[in-house]
């Protein structure tokens, strides 16, 4: 069985949190409840691995784009210093 890549491409944490999604039919609030976390917590860290995985989906060919991205996603970066470095870098390329 070959694993898809955006699941490969996931932590182990995230998997774990997948498994808990599931096994709680998708209800955040059972989700929340097992985390010991609150309804927002949950929707946000449901919403950054939606970006991961849409990261992955439509990933770029350049790795230094996608790491910058991947960063920004994992908030080891913030978004605006992530846009600043991709374009910079794309700037450099171009000429």
């Amino acid at each position: 069985m070959t694993i898809p890549p955006w699941m490969a491409e996931l932590e182990d944490e995230d998997m774990a949190f997948i498994k808990k999604f599931i096994l709680a039919s998708g209800s955040l609030k059972e989700v929340a409840s097992v985390y010991g976390v609150t309804y927002p917590t949950v929707r946000l860290r449901l919403d950054r691995l939606i970006q991961k995985i849409k990261l992955t989906e439509t990933a770029e060919a350049d790795p230094y784009v996608s790491l910058v991205k991947r960063l920004a996603v994992d908030d080891k970066l913030d978004f605006d210093t992530a846009k600043l470095l991709i374009a910079e870098y794309r700037k450099t390329r171009e000429g």
